[in-house]
């Protein structure tokens, strides 16, 4: 707000007089001034050498002496006594402190007031000026113009999408066959599986304007403010026909309604609410397609799901092996990349990576590359950066590491890899590693398992032993007071898997089919599913330790290896365990 000149000028003057008005009664009153008791100044008044009195409201009274000294003394507060002193030929001066000090405060206190409610109009100005600036989405997209050759493996989702393109393009042809147009595609699936890229490429294939927001763009402090966003958003896409609009992360404001439950959102409820009525309020031949992005499906509105709304849900998921290649074939395209670089061998060892960790493996590679003033990529560049990625980067002071612990570490990563070559053959342990890392790992054991769309209870079982394979290491070489918090993050893995097996998956004779998400708090016997997972993972533990107690020689063979080099690959792995056997 902006305030002019006389207003400044008076408001100015004021502070100026508040301030010298309180700060020369402060001084004033901080003066010093000797004090005489009570008695003492009677003795004063009885010789005659008292010449003036102030009386006042305060506990002190101010005396003067005839030969010019001051002093005060403690106020009788008696009725009589001005009469006293009068009857004494002293003078008396009647003197209203209260008067002095209040002024001061009164001013002080109106200019306060004065600048408080100039501060709250101020911002209320501000706030609304701010809603109509924020109420604006900033859709302006300058970037590169992708399509779905820019785009490497989700076929299955690519395809479902080419149909939007063709809805986009030539509208008019379907609404002349009496067909409804999709009015919204929500994507979904992992993190990282290329949802937001998908999305850039239907625009760029379409040749149509896109329109990216974040579902957090519309949780707004102010009250109806996320509504207004909403409304913004469609109607500029409605300005200029056909277009996409992209909505990020849709779950933070789409998430089910909680009707009366006063833990629910009213203003989300109600930017939830706009953004279904804009939904259904487009014309048949708008040609707008609404595509959003989600990690969590589950949490999303039922009404966001309906037919009319996002008829048309298309999960992206992580890629296969296939699509693993094609992804590090179209990062590996702007890089010079070694010749005896094998990107389908690399493919076959980012067994659930994302198509966006894929792109970092790269990009950390280069950056290694780059370090080393090489003049392109090598494998040895490649797999710095793969392992970086998965547990960080070598520490590289390990003096202080002693011995024992280096043996510890050993025994419990070699654990992990020979129960995984037991009881999992598919999988490969591509490297075994007693190095800490900078993400906190003591050491590491890389299991990689095969491609496969779906995992068995055998599956989930052996990879619950697996985790516990290095807890029963340690027990079985140093005894069971001797394990070490190493296995923390292996038993918190253990009892998730174990957990999800019995309880949601209905993997467990004894609890059967039943889901406990769907069951919720209703009757839920908690006390049970703690014993079967307990009784589980204790049963596993006792044959991952049985298991290993029968392949002591190998174990203590790829420890003992382990100390010595630090780092075993599959080649030495696989190598210790066929001249144990």
């Amino acid at each position: 707000m902006k305030i002019n000149k006389k207003i400044k000028i008076t408001l100015s003057i004021i502070v100026i007089f508040t301030l010298l008005s309180t700060g020369y009664i402060y001084i004033q009153n901080k003066k010093s001034i000797e004090e005489i008791p009570y008695t003492l100044f009677l003795t004063h008044v009885e010789k005659g050498l008292v010449e003036e009195v102030e009386l006042s409201n305060n506990e002190k009274i101010k005396v003067r002496l005839e030969n010019g000294s001051v002093f005060i003394t403690d106020n009788p507060r008696k009725e009589a006594f001005k009469e006293e002193l009068l009857l004494s030929n002293i003078k008396v001066i009647e003197k209203d402190e209260s008067l002095s000090q209040t002024i001061p405060m009164i001013l002080t206190v109106s200019i306060m007031a004065f600048i408080l409610f100039n501060i709250s109009r101020n911002m209320s100005k501000q706030a609304a000026k701010e809603m109509s600036q924020m109420s604006k989405i900033d859709t302006d997209n300058k970037s590169k113009r992708l399509t779905f050759s820019d785009v490497a493996g989700n076929e299955e989702a690519k395809e479902a999408l080419m149909d939007m393109v063709d809805f986009i393009k030539n509208p008019e042809a379907y609404n002349n066959l009496g067909a409804r147009l999709p009015r919204g595609v929500l994507l979904y699936g992992p993190p990282g599986t290329g949802k937001t890229l998908l999305a850039k490429a239907l625009a760029g294939e379409a040749g149509v304007p896109f329109f990216p927001v974040s579902g957090s763009d519309f949780v707004q402090v102010y009250a109806g403010l996320g509504a207004s966003r909403i409304r913004e958003l469609f109607k500029k896409a409605k300005e200029v026909g056909k277009s996409v609009i992209f909505i990020d992360e849709i779950d933070s404001l789409g998430k089910k309604r909680q009707g009366d439950n006063p833990a629910g959102s009213e203003e989300g409820d109600r930017t939830l609410n706009a953004l279904l009525t804009e939904m259904s309020g487009f014309n048949d031949n708008d040609g707008i397609i609404v595509v959003a992005a989600t990690n969590r499906i589950d949490i999303l509105d039922e009404a966001l799901l309906r037919p009319g709304r996002f008829d048309r849900q298309i999960e992206v998921n992580l890629p296969d092996v296939n699509g693993r290649y094609k992804i590090l074939k179209l990062h590996s395209e702007n890089k010079p990349i070694a010749k005896d670089v094998d990107l389908k061998k690399l493919a076959l060892d980012t067994v659930y990576f994302s198509g966006a960790k894929l792109e970092n493996l790269m990009n950390e590679a280069a950056i290694y590359a780059a370090k080393e003033k090489a003049k392109e990529i090598t494998p040895a560049h490649i797999n710095k950066a793969y392992y970086t990625v998965l547990v960080g980067d070598e520490k590289k002071d390990r003096s202080a590491i002693n011995l024992k612990d280096k043996e510890i570490t050993a025994f419990h990563e070699a654990g992990h890899a020979l129960v995984t070559k037991l009881v999992a053959k598919e999988n490969r342990v591509s490297k075994v590693s007693i190095i800490p890392s900078t993400k906190g790992m003591g050491g590491f054991s890389i299991n990689l398992p095969p491609d496969k769309m779906y995992q068995s209870k055998k599956d989930i079982l052996n990879n619950i032993m697996i985790a516990l394979g290095g807890r029963a290491a340690e027990e079985i070489i140093f005894g069971k007071d001797l394990v070490t918090t190493g296995a923390s993050s292996d038993i918190e893995k253990a009892t998730e898997m174990t957990l999800s097996m019995i309880a949601l998956l209905g993997m467990d004779e004894e609890i059967g089919l039943v889901n406990y998400n769907v069951i919720g708090n209703r009757n839920l016997d908690n006390k049970l599913l703690l014993n079967r997972t307990k009784e589980t993972l204790d049963k596993l533990y006792i044959e991952t330790k049985q298991l290993l107690k029968d392949n002591i020689q190998i174990l203590k063979a790829l420890a003992k290896k382990l100390v010595e080099k630090e780092v075993l690959n599959e080649e030495e792995i696989n190598y210790i365990i066929s001249n144990e056997v």
